[in-house]
């Protein structure tokens, strides 16, 4: 009894200390910098014009990559569940690759792809648009880095879903849209919403596939994980800790409520 007594004591310390070396002291070491001058030079360095705008502008194009997500996500993941088809387990599998996939290279395809060298970024030009180096190619990355979330979300959700309500429904003369936002959406709306905020906390972190695509301009394409990298090549650390106080903040709020949501369906 001994022996496995110290054993798991020795095994639940080493797990905690992994946990407070890995996560726990960095998280700790960017607020103390943030703070490292007192609470004013800290509201000034968020309350920059540049951080400021920075900011806001990860915000709304975050919104729209979750968006945008949350509705091909849902579709996705309905037809990979009740769909048979060739390639099913492949395209199955492929939904996981931008977890494995470096994000600096997610972002070099996405300059190939639509670039202003390329078929499309050339016939978007002729158009009287840009696509790399502009709104739309920080969203575009946002949604590709972001992808599986809501997909993998949902799947565990429709697998467990039961049909014989839908045969109920069905039976007692229910439309197939009728059934499908009464009966199947209320079951996948907890996925639908996890997975959404999962996306949203992560498109507010990305770097590496969006700082090859997006441009410097303030308020336009400056983002902010662009802005915290050309603060810390500044010397400015303290700029650079405030700003990630602000994204981290707004994480840890994003993963309280995704775990308040999971323990609710769980509990219901």
């Amino acid at each position: 009894m001994m022996r496995s007594r110290w054993w798991s004591f020795g095994f639940r310390s080493t797990i905690m200390l992994y946990f407070v070396v890995l996560i726990v002291l960095p998280i700790l070491g960017i607020y103390s910098q943030a703070f490292t001058l007192g609470w004013e030079p800290f509201w000034e360095s968020i309350t920059d014009p540049l951080a400021w705008k920075a900011v806001l502008l990860t915000l709304k194009l975050s919104v729209i990559a979750t968006v945008i997500n949350v509705f091909l996500g849902t579709m996705i993941g309905w037809v990979l569940i009740r769909y048979r088809f060739p390639g099913r387990r492949l395209l199955n599998s492929l939904v996981d690759l931008p977890f494995a996939l470096p994000t600096a290279v997610g972002g070099l395809m996405i300059l190939l792809l639509l670039g202003p060298n390329s078929f499309v970024g050339g016939l978007a030009g002729k158009l009287g648009f840009d696509i790399v180096f502009h709104e739309p190619a920080i969203i575009i990355a946002m949604i590709f880095v972001t992808f599986p979330f809501v997909i993998r979300a949902v799947q565990p959700l429709l697998e467990e879903l039961d049909k014989t309500e839908e045969e109920a429904s069905y039976t007692l003369g229910a439309s197939r849209a009728r059934t499908f936002f009464q009966v199947v959406f209320p079951s996948m709306l907890p996925g639908i919403l996890s997975g959404a905020m999962l996306a949203f906390s992560r498109a507010l972190a990305e770097f590496g596939a969006v700082v090859l695509v997006a441009g410097n301009i303030p308020g336009k394409t400056l983002i902010a994980a662009v802005y915290i990298f050309g603060e810390i090549e500044s010397d400015n650390t303290m700029g650079a800790a405030a700003a990630s106080v602000l994204l981290l903040t707004l994480s840890f709020i994003i993963l309280w409520a995704v775990n308040l949501v999971q323990s609710r369906r769980l509990g219901k």
